[in-house]
């Protein structure tokens, strides 16, 4: 079984791999989300809510968070 890994793209969406994932919405209903890789809109500009439609280029979408590096952690 492949790991499931949740990507945070530099100003775009959050890729998600894998095999064992399911999206669901608040109530607990499912996407369909069958396809692998999905990615999950940031930027709120998608038509495709929940699903990235690559409308951040179009909305000069910046992200500023990251993962800590070690030097951060110190």
């Amino acid at each position: 079984m492949v790991m499931t890994e949740i990507k945070v793209r530099q100003n775009g969406p959050l890729v998600v791999t894998g095999e064992d994932v399911s999206l669901v919405d608040w109530n607990g209903n499912p996407y369909p989300a069958e396809k692998r890789p999905f990615a999950l809109c940031r930027c709120g500009a998608s038509q495709n809510k929940p699903f990235c439609d690559g409308a951040h280029n179009g909305v000069g979408f910046v992200a500023a968070e990251a993962a800590p590096t070690d030097e951060a952690l110190t």
